[in-house]
Parts: C-alpha cells; sequence; structure tokens
C-alpha cells in the first residue's frame, strides 16, 4: 500500500511541485493539498494521511497549532515539518507540538521522499543542520553547570568582596545592603558551594578565577 501523504503549503508554486514530487513517487500517494491548517483540518478524517507535510507560517492558524489538533485527532498520522526556518524555538515548538521530523524546503527531491518513507516507518528526518542545532541543545542542558555559574551576579559580587578581605559590615555599605542582608546571601553561597566557612568559600572562588 502506498503511503498516503497530505500536503499544507501555503505557497502556490511550492505546492504544486509538492503533489507532483509525491505523485512521482510510485511508493507514496497524494491525497490532500491544501493552503491553510483550516482546511486542511476540515479534510483530516476523510484523506486519514500516513504522513503530512507541514509548512509552519500558514495564514490563519499556524502549522504548529494544526500539527496539535492533528495529532489530537489521529494521533498514528505523523507529521513532518518542511520550512525555511532555522529558528530554534520553532523547531522545539514543532517537536513538541508532535511532529516527527523537520526539514528546510531546500532539501533535493530525492531525499524528501526517503525522509517520508522514514517518518512513516517510525524515524526522525531532519535537515542536518536542523539536527546540529537539536544535538547543541541537548548536549548544552546535559553539561551541570559549575558551581560558581550557579551563583546570582550579587552572590558573586559578595563573594568577590570577601576573597578581597573585607568585613561583612563593609560588604553591606558598599553595596548598599543590610547586615542581614548579607549574612542571608552568605548563606545561599555556602549551600551552592557546598562549604562551610568564609575560607573554604574564598578557596573555591579562587580556585574557579585561576582557571577561568
Amino acid at each position: 500500500m502506498p503511503i498516503r501523504v497530505t500536503i499544507v503549503e501555503d505557497n502556490a508554486g511550492m505546492r504544486d511541485s509538492l503533489r507532483e514530487l509525491v505523485s512521482r513517487a510510485p511508493q507514496l500517494t497524494c491525497v490532500g493539498v491544501h493552503a491553510t491548517g483550516e482546511e486542511a483540518l476540515r479534510h483530516f478524517e476523510a484523506e486519514a494521511p500516513d504522513v503530512v507535510l507541514m509548512d509552519i507560517h500558514l495564514p490563519g492558524m499556524s502549522g504548529i497549532e494544526c500539527v496539535v489538533r492533528m495529532k489530537v485527532r489521529r494521533p498514528a498520522t505523523q507529521v513532518l515539518m518542511l520550512t525555511i526556518y532555522e529558528d530554534s524555538e520553532l523547531i522545539f515548538e514543532s517537536l513538541r507540538a508532535g511532529a516527527s521530523g523537520y526539514l528546510l524546503k531546500n532539501q533535493p527531491a530525492a531525499e524528501l521522499v526517503q525522509a517520508i518513507e522514514q517518518v512513516h516507518a517510525g524515524g526522525a528526518p531532519m535537515s542536518m543542520r536542523i539536527a546540529r542545532k537539536v544535538v547543541a541543545y541537548f548536549q548544552q542542558i546535559s553539561q551541570p553547570r559549575s558551581e560558581m555559574e550557579q551563583l546570582t551576579r550579587r552572590e558573586q559580587e559578595i563573594l568577590a568582596l570577601l576573597a578581597r578581605g573585607y568585613l561583612y559590615k563593609e560588604i553591606a555599605d558598599l553595596l548598599g545592603i543590610s547586615l542581614s542582608t548579607v549574612r542571608t546571601h552568605l548563606h545561599t553561597i555556602y549551600e551552592k558551594l557546598h562549604v562551610q566557612s568564609r575560607t573554604e568559600a574564598v578557596v573555591k572562588y579562587l580556585g574557579a578565577e585561576r582557571k577561568s
């Protein structure tokens, strides 16, 4: 059975190109072509697509909102975003909405057909530049922040003054805050740095300064 494909694209020229591409591929069949998300949703159940090629910026409802509604109605349908946008926020909004792949419109025709087959088979095809953005994002969030990076700007200021030998009262006067506020900040600093004293905190601060 050929893979049933619905196209949602507001650009007429791109719509025609995609329809022709899908129609030429023997393993695919085009069951619907729509210029808006609203129109695509009206025909969604009747078309029962296996895969939807979805643009992001559409007149009226956005492609991302359309994905959300499609996945609620028919979770088995796989959505492949096909767009010119490489914005990280749009990429992750699309994936959170339920899209299973994200391709740029300059993708070669053969690779697009292959991507439709891949997403239908349970894969998550992405353009190379998009995949790099996704990898970079997860690499960034998977790396724990250093203890010093966990300190707020105010806490870093207090610790820097502490390392320079200032007394608590002097720090309060320099920063225009109360002595009790300084003590509260120091308590938080000690907790974040996992130390028990001023000396230990200063040692960690100076060690971090040498590394940077």
